[in-house]
C-alpha cells in the first residue's frame, strides 16, 4: 500500500514570514477545495502528569495570532490532562493535498466571556448535548444518555436560551514550533517547521530531513 506524492516545490521561499499566516493561506486551499469533509478536523495529543499520552480528533473552531482554539468539557480526559499538564500537540491531517501541518505549544483555557460567546453559535442540540454528556466517564448505557439529553429538551426547548455549563469551555493553544509536511516524490518530502524559544522571541525557520 504505498502512493507516489507528486507535489509542486515547497521550499523556504514560499513561506509567510508568520507561520499562522502560513497556515491561513494553507487553510483556506484546503477549505476552499472541497477535497476534504471537515478541514478543521485536528488530532490533539495530551498526556497525562506520568507522561502517558492520549490522542482524539477534535475541530479546530478559531485560529488567529494568538493560537489555535477549540472547546471540550474541562473534566474530559483530555481536559484534565492539560490542566495537570498543558503541553499539547496538534495534527491536521490533510491526506487528499499529501499535507500536514504540526503544532506543538502549550494550552491555557480561554476567557469565560470567550467561551459563552461561542456556545451562543452552536445549534441547540449541542448545547443540550454539552450538558447532557460527562465527557470521557463511564455510562450505563446510551439510553441513560438520551434520557438525560430528553429531559433538558424539555427544560430548554427550542428558542429558550441554553446556559453554558460551568465545566465547559476553551482551551488555546500557543504554538512553540509549527511544522508544514508537503509529501514529496521517493519520500523526499519537505518538512518546514518554525521555531522560537520564548511567546515573546521571533521565528526562525527549520528544514527538516523527512
Amino acid at each position: 500500500m504505498r502512493e507516489q506524492y507528486r507535489s509542486e516545490d515547497f521550499t523556504e521561499k514560499d513561506l509567510a514570514a508568520d507561520p499562522m499566516d502560513q497556515f491561513a493561506q494553507w487553510f483556506r486551499q484546503v477549505a476552499g477545495g472541497g477535497a476534504l469533509h471537515e478541514p478543521n478536523a485536528m488530532v490533539v495529543s495530551t498526556a497525562d502528569a506520568e507522561g502517558r499520552p492520549s490522542s482524539r480528533t477534535v475541530l479546530l473552531k478559531h485560529y488567529d495570532e494568538r493560537g489555535f482554539v477549540f472547546f471540550t468539557n474541562y473534566g474530559s480526559r483530555k481536559g484534565r490532562e492539560l490542566t495537570a499538564n498543558p503541553h499539547v500537540s496538534l495534527l491536521f491531517p490533510w491526506h487528499p493535498l499529501a499535507r500536514q501541518v504540526i503544532v506543538t505549544g502549550t494550552a491555557a483555557r480561554v476567557g469565560r466571556e470567550e467561551t459563552v460567546a461561542y456556545f451562543r453559535t452552536r445549534p441547540h442540540g449541542s448545547q443540550l448535548g454539552a450538558w447532557a454528556s460527562d465527557q470521557s466517564a463511564v455510562v450505563g448505557s446510551r439510553q441513560e444518555l438520551v434520557d438525560r439529553y430528553e429531559e433538558l429538551a424539555a427544560r430548554y426547548p427550542e428558542g429558550e436560551k441554553v446556559p453554558a455549563p460551568p465545566q465547559w469551555g476553551g482551551f488555546r493553544v500557543v504554538p512553540a514550533a509549527i511544522e508544514f509536511w508537503q509529501g514529496r516524490e521517493n519520500r523526499l518530502h519537505d518538512r518546514l517547521r518554525y521555531v522560537r524559544d520564548s511567546p515573546a522571541a521571533g521565528w526562525r525557520v527549520e528544514r527538516l530531513c523527512p
